[in-house]
């Protein structure tokens, strides 16, 4: 049996947590920033690593939708139908979260360059009331999808320490029994 998850996915898996946890301490430091240039430089790094997950996440959902691991393999029904759930709201979440700030940037009136080269289209009009609401749908998506991406990692690490199953393996190339 096959005991972890394609490279490409595992290092996908890897650098999407990296870019979220990234464009969240930028995101958190801009709030509290007066209008300089630096937070100008700041807005624009938050937006390109949101559209990278963006951007990565249909590459994403082909890699796991082709791999052959058995993810259910060694779970309990209820464990089974439980990380359908988690890894689906995660996924939804990856979509909505960064086309909720890139919604949220149109309706300010602020355009979206990706890595200051690429002008992606405004999907709304400019309209500040609009701008204020996606604004808060953003904050919220961006806050639950941290609370589950820090469930799905205690999940994974009990599995780890007390199921001893192998499931953090799979996306822990090292953690993985040598064949």
């Amino acid at each position: 049996m096959k005991q972890g998850y394609r490279w490409p996915l595992v290092g996908l898996h890897w650098l999407t947590l990296l870019l979220i946890v990234v464009a969240y301490v930028i995101g958190s430091l801009l709030e509290d920033m007066t209008l300089s240039p630096l937070k100008l430089k700041l807005y624009a790094w938050h937006k390109w690593l949101g559209m990278l997950v963006l951007f990565l996440l249909p590459w994403r959902l082909l890699l796991r939708l082709t791999d052959r691991l058995d993810s259910t393999a060694g779970l309990f029904p209820w464990e089974a139908r439980a990380s359908a759930a988690m890894h689906g709201a995660l996924y939804l979440l990856l979509l909505a979260a960064p086309l909720l700030g890139w919604l949220q940037s149109s309706a300010a009136g602020f355009p979206v360059v990706w890595f200051g080269a690429l002008p992606l289209p405004d999907l709304v009009e400019k309209d500040r009331a609009l701008a204020e609401i996606l604004k808060g749908l953003h904050a919220g998506s961006v806050n639950l999808l941290l609370a589950l991406v820090v469930l799905h990692a205690t999940a994974a690490l009990y599995h780890q320490h007390f199921r001893h199953d192998g499931v953090l393996a799979r996306m822990v190339p090292w953690l993985r029994s040598k064949p």
